[in-house]
């Protein structure tokens, strides 16, 4: 059973800084490529970031710079480090990998930036 379990969202100032974690269970980790995506209120799911087994990674033009996504295989753990971290990041974040050509989501977790 493949199982995506999101953690360190909260209430940061403009500015600030958070850390996701979202650590993978039911899946080969170490040969999983691993997303993180986001949903506001009233808009689609985007891709914020995605690291593929290698190390290799991508990320939307609107978090260049800012974000970084990182991966510990022996821990089955991909992070989403989030700085200068503005208004409209706030969303709720959702952990991501393809499996076995089956789509499996985290259940979110909401990051609000507000002063």
């Amino acid at each position: 059973q493949v199982q995506l379990v999101e953690s360190g969202g909260g209430l940061v100032q403009p500015g600030g800084s958070l850390r996701l974690s979202c650590v993978a269970s039911g899946i080969v980790f170490s040969i999983s490529t691993m997303g993180w995506y986001r949903q506001a209120p009233g808009k689609q799911r985007e891709l914020v970031a995605a690291i593929w087994s290698g190390g290799s990674t991508n990320f939307a033009d609107s978090v260049k710079g800012r974000f970084t996504i990182s991966r510990d295989n022996a821990k089955s753990t991909v992070y989403l480090q989030m700085n200068s971290l503005k208004p409209e990041d706030t969303a709720v974040y959702y952990c991501n990998t393809v499996y076995v050509r089956r789509d499996y989501w985290g259940q979110g977790t909401q990051v609000t930036v507000s002063s």
